[in-house]
């Protein structure tokens, strides 16, 4: 195990753009105004336990189903891709129906750990040791722990229009490391 803090902060920052909490603020806020009331905890230690278990098993679970890395990569890719283009966009090509509560089911799972966050895991295992990946999984899951827990102060200080802005920047990183992982992906599979 060999913990180095240059690899625990690029994937940190890789992991923050792609889980895109603070982008995701909107969806968070309007949720709540939904259901009331939103289960922090539980989100967050779902969404680390998905991640962390996808990092171990993830590339075995895609071998069973005869999906090679790369692909699932690409396929990847292609979703960082689009959900870039809804957050610089501002428009929705995904749409969910009206969850009844909001800790697994749509907060843990696809926001905070969707398909993004999954593919990007496995080309991270592929270029970082998984020790430090680990630790920048939990590192954001903490940060995504208090934005969830201080969402309504969040939404205030910032008001829509920061957020409108943060989002569309995040949008922008993410967008950038979908191509990256699209021209490192594509490649392997000629």
């Amino acid at each position: 195990m060999n913990i180095d803090l240059r690899e625990i902060g690029t994937v940190t920052m890789i992991l923050f753009a792609i889980i895109d909490i603070i982008g995701s603020l909107p969806i968070i806020i309007d949720l709540r105004k939904k259901v009331g009331h939103i289960q922090s905890e539980k989100a967050s230690i779902v969404s680390a336990i998905l991640m962390i278990t996808f990092l171990f098993v993830g590339k075995q679970i895609l071998n069973l189903i005869g999906i090679d890395v790369n692909s699932f990569a690409v396929a990847g890719a292609f979703i960082l891709f689009f959900i870039a283009l809804e957050m610089i966009l501002g428009i929705q090509l995904y749409k969910d129906d009206a969850p009844e509560t909001a800790a697994v089911v749509p907060l843990a799972f696809p926001l905070i750990a969707g398909a993004g966050t999954m593919t990007s895991l496995l080309a991270l295992r592929s270029e970082y040791q998984i020790i430090n990946i680990i630790i920048a999984i939990l590192i954001n899951i903490i940060f995504v722990y208090i934005v969830l827990k201080s969402s309504g102060k969040i939404e205030r200080f910032l008001g829509k229009q920061g957020i409108n802005v943060i989002r569309k920047i995040f949008g922008v990183i993410l967008l950038a490391i979908a191509v990256k992982l699209f021209t490192t992906n594509i490649q392997g599979l000629f």
